[in-house]
């Protein structure tokens, strides 16, 4: 057997340049690039391996290990999970700055490669700098963090455990089912021992998206079920998009006059102009939409884990509806008291269609859709035009940078108010046009997330929307947007604090405490007034402050023509959201407290909950 003798760290960069995948019959990496924050834990091992391979793998400079880490996880999302970047940083906080996001990946279900250093595995030097000591377990560092996020986790002790490991790293990445987060944990010493490898072991290999058939018995249960149905409705979720099964949903859909209510996750499954399009589901979803699942007699779910936000925390749909559930894990097949109907949704689709033979909803339910969807189209048109307020809300804000956009755009957001209003309003015929990280909502994914979608499609403009309260948790990936010469044009609506959660305390009876600036402790003359421009400016991008819509869009136009990247920033109304469309969510409220406001927001929470409780 022919060996090479290269040391730990060199293998894993072997190894994962060896990988390939097979996108629509063109040769790509798996890998495309290795995101890096050097520190004593990885920079002789690691980082002298990736030197070497710099010009076949590139190695990206972040300034926050978390910011790189969504960064890579927005690539592949933006991407269908077809590529996969890695991140690796240093022992110690380097690494543990990474768990946030790596929960962010395993809830989203999103591939990406962690190669956090660890502490020497000899324990020669120990205690070393930045390790955490455990008492009672010397097996156990702070990467041990990483476990119960990550869908893969090894510690990699002696340079010939990879010849086990990677292959099954490699693996989760590219299962449909199983794919999430893998962590190899990378003793800084263990990174530097060699070993003669068989050659064999990194020939290069190409992957292919694995596609599981449905059972013949669970097809012919389902495609009974439907039959039965006289007012159905299809719930699309990210899987849809993960699947490829675009034209396969249209499909379906359209022949059967079937109504399509879109997750955060699978909205752009569908154009949003597309007859059988009712637009979003859910607490933050249309009112269309929301209409229909309270009335179906039958729920199609595809792809979608239904999320609390997507079925209203399981108290908007009608509980004498049935549920079909079309996945490619059973894990998600069963929930709800669903039928599982476990396949991947571009081959179960067809087969689905195929069975149906002549059979359609009720005439009436079809009628019902197209009224509801035209009703749902004027409140859109309604509530995002520019108003000529001085203190603009969301809506507004959200209607003026889908103007700008074109037809292959991408919007990007995470966290707060805003998303609930870009689910609701945010127009795309695009299927890759609307990024959001919903999963785990995670403040500060915005500007690194916009980063990362702007590296996988860069022909297209990337527009970040961003609240002040996770702007300035996390803004540093500006600077290496401008650095790397990817360009996303961010705008930042600030309304003076965390005011979605300020406006859920109020409706779940609290006085307004901790979340506006206005509300919490301070020095005297209140909290400063935060200069985001000036700030991004500092990062080195172009800024501008706006005072209204008409300058706001002035502004995007600007924004597009600029080829740096462009923040705009624009005060708004803390209070005011879109009313129209939405649903209860579960957000418990005390049973005992002395404010009025509380019990009688406890009364209301009582009432959903026994219908909450109808759907168990």
């Amino acid at each position: 057997m022919n060996t090479i003798r290269l040391t730990m760290a060199q293998a894993v960069v072997r190894y994962m340049m060896a990988q390939k995948v097979d996108i629509d019959g063109e040769i790509k990496p798996l890998f495309p690039g290795v995101w890096a924050i050097f520190g004593h834990g990885n920079v002789a091992g690691l980082g002298e391996a990736l030197y070497q391979a710099r010009d076949a793998l590139p190695t990206y400079r972040a300034h926050n290990e978390q910011g790189m880490a969504h960064a890579a996880i927005a690539y592949t999302k933006t991407l269908n999970r077809q590529q996969v970047m890695a991140c690796t940083a240093s022992a110690g906080p380097g690494s543990t700055n990474m768990v946030t996001a790596a929960a962010v990946a395993h809830v989203n279900r999103l591939p990406v490669l962690l190669l956090p250093g660890d502490t020497f595995a000899t324990r020669l030097p120990d205690p070393v700098l930045q390790q955490v000591e455990n008492y009672h377990d010397h097996t156990l560092t702070s990467n041990d963090c990483f476990k119960p996020v990550s869908r893969f986790f090894d510690r990699i002790t002696r340079p010939e455990q990879l010849l086990t490991s990677l292959p099954q790293a490699v693996r989760v990445l590219t299962d449909p089912v199983e794919c999430g987060p893998v962590t190899l944990a990378l003793p800084q010493d263990v990174q530097t021992f060699a070993f003669d490898y068989p050659e064999h072991f990194f020939a290069e290999k190409v992957h292919r998206l694995r596609r599981q058939a449905a059972d013949r018995r669970e097809l012919e249960d389902a495609i009974a079920l439907i039959r039965q149905a006289k007012q159905p409705l299809v719930i699309a979720g990210g899987g849809v998009h993960y699947s490829g099964a675009l034209a396969e949903l249209d499909d379906f859909v359209s022949t059967y006059h079937l109504p399509v209510g879109e997750t955060q996750a699978g909205k752009g499954g569908l154009p949003w102009d597309h007859a059988q399009n009712l637009g979003t589901m859910g607490v933050t979803g249309a009112a269309s939409a929301n209409a229909l699942a309270a009335e179906a007699d039958l729920i199609i779910a595809v792809g979608t884990r239904l999320g609390d936000f997507a079925s209203g925390s399981r108290a908007m749909i009608n509980p004498e509806a049935k549920l079909l559930c079309v996945n490619v894990a059973s894990f998600d097949a069963v929930k709800h008291k669903g039928q599982a109907l476990v396949g991947d949704a571009r081959l179960t689709l067809p087969e689905l269609a195929a069975g149906l033979g002549d059979w359609q909803p009720s005439g009436g339910w079809v009628e019902q859709v197209a009224e509801l969807r035209a009703d749902w189209n004027q409140t859109v048109d309604r509530v995002t035009a520019d108003r000529g307020t001085d203190l603009p809300c969301d809506a507004e804000v959200v209607g003026a940078v889908n103007r700008a956009a074109g037809e292959r755009d991408i919007v990007v957001c995470a966290a707060g108010g805003l998303p609930g209003e870009l689910q609701k309003l945010w127009r795309t015929r695009f299927h890759r046009g609307y990024h959001m990280e919903y999963g785990y909502s995670c403040m500060g994914y915005e500007l690194a997330g916009g980063l990362g979608a702007k590296m996988a499609l860069p022909d297209s403009e990337v527009f970040v929307m961003v609240g002040d309260g996770s702007y300035l948790m996390l803004n540093s990936e500006i600077a290496t947007s401008v650095m790397l010469g990817h360009k996303i044009v961010a705008v930042v609506l600030d309304n003076r604090g965390y005011g979605c959660i300020h406006r859920l305390q109020q409706f779940c009876g609290g006085p307004g405490f901790n979340n506006l600036l206005d509300d919490c402790l301070t020095v005297e003359g209140g909290a400063p007034k935060t200069d985001f421009a000036a700030h991004a400016a500092a990062l080195g991008a172009k800024a501008e402050k706006v005072g209204n819509i008409r300058e706001l869009e002035a502004a995007l136009e600007r924004a597009k023509a600029s080829d740096v990247s462009y923040v705009i920033a624009i005060d708004t109304d803390p209070l005011a959201d879109t009313q129209d469309g939405g649903a209860w969510w579960d957000v418990a409220v005390p049973e005992v407290s002395a404010r009025a406001e509380v019990n009688e927001a406890r009364s209301r929470y009582e009432a959903y909950k026994a219908r909450q409780w109808q759907n168990m």
